[in-house]
């Protein structure tokens, strides 16, 4: 297997003298999907904003051998690392295109074809017919369909998710788990945040995490029932 574009070691971080982080090793490959399990405060929106540097962080995480930790948050995401944040964080007042073009940043170090508004509107065609629309105005599949459009429109080569199906009617979560597996085919990597049992399913990797620790890393078929019962 080709080296990790994304490698953690020893990650710690938390909000001021709380910490929540105490030590997580992983690693994302491109065109694989690796699933963050555990349960409520066990550190894994934590992660995901201190690899986007939205909060302090030690230890080491590098991106195709760089230091991340030594960038903020703008030189990540032009590196090629995206978010998909729990809750969207969409632009509510601006239009569909504006919250777009504010997502759009050129390829980083890609052979395949780069993420522009016409790639991203073929794959969200729901968003086509609404590009002067405000973003507040959506439904909230429309909002979470638009989150993942913009994070595209900066043409990561690995998608950071929180819990994406949160909140979506059941017909809207097939779609993004159908989504999801296209964009791991197509080569993107994605450390995704998910309960549901759907993304197991998915998963080509499973880190569960308990106390700010790694407890499990491998296969989601070796996941240990009894590390399941503890920590989920």
């Amino acid at each position: 297997m080709t080296a990790p574009l994304l490698q953690v070691r020893d990650l710690r971080g938390g909000y001021g003298p709380v910490r929540v982080l105490r030590g997580v090793d992983l690693q994302v490959h491109a065109g694989e999907l690796v699933v963050l399990l555990g349960r409520n405060g066990s550190g894994r929106s934590t992660l995901l904003k201190a690899l986007m540097g939205l909060i302090p962080a030690t230890g080491a995480a590098q991106w195709a051998g760089r230091d991340l930790l030594a960038l903020p948050t703008h030189q990540r995401a032009r590196l090629g690392l995206g978010y998909v944040p729990e809750g969207r964080d969409i632009f509510p007042h601006l239009s569909v295109r504006q919250n777009l073009r504010l997502g759009a940043k050129p390829a980083a170090g890609k052979a395949a074809a780069a993420w522009d508004e016409t790639r991203v509107l073929t794959l969200f065609p729901a968003l086509a017919a609404r590009l002067r629309t405000p973003a507040l105005a959506l439904s909230g599949g429309e909002q979470q369909m638009l989150s993942i459009a913009r994070a595209l429109m900066g043409n990561p080569q690995v998608l950071l998710l929180d819990e994406p199906t949160e909140g979506l009617a059941p017909q809207r979560v097939a779609a993004t788990v159908a989504l999801l597996g296209q964009l791991r085919a197509g080569g993107l990597g994605l450390l995704l945040v998910e309960q549901k049992p759907w993304a197991l399913e998915l998963a080509g990797r499973v880190v569960v995490l308990g106390d700010g620790q790694a407890r499990f890393s491998g296969a989601s078929a070796d996941l240990p029932h009894d590390i399941s019962k503890t920590w989920l």
